[in-house]
């Protein structure tokens, strides 16, 4: 991939110095470790805006079987799993 941009930063010199020596202490140039640092950033980004999606859709879906009469209240799922747990303890 052809490299044409210029990304200027401003930064604290401390932090500088050390983000140079670190990267300098596993022989990769700075640049190199800020386009993996920005690639990382893009892909978690990107998986929190699909994982929202998802959620988004699971929480449609479960209001359209609530909507339709098939939805469970509280107390029956109480009861349902308060009779599991008790069947798995043995104290049916």
């Amino acid at each position: 991939m052809a490299k044409e941009a210029v990304f200027n930063l401003k930064l604290e010199p401390e932090l500088r110095a050390e983000f140079m020596a670190a990267a300098e202490a596993v022989h990769r140039p700075a640049s190199q470790v800020m386009r993996q640092l920005m690639r990382d950033f893009i892909r978690q980004q990107q998986q929190a805006r699909d994982y929202d999606d998802f959620l988004h859709r699971k929480v449609e879906v479960a209001r359209a079987s609530v909507d339709a009469g098939r939805g469970r209240s509280n107390e029956e799922i109480e009861a349902a799993f308060a009779a599991r747990r008790a069947r798995i303890l043995g104290h049916e």
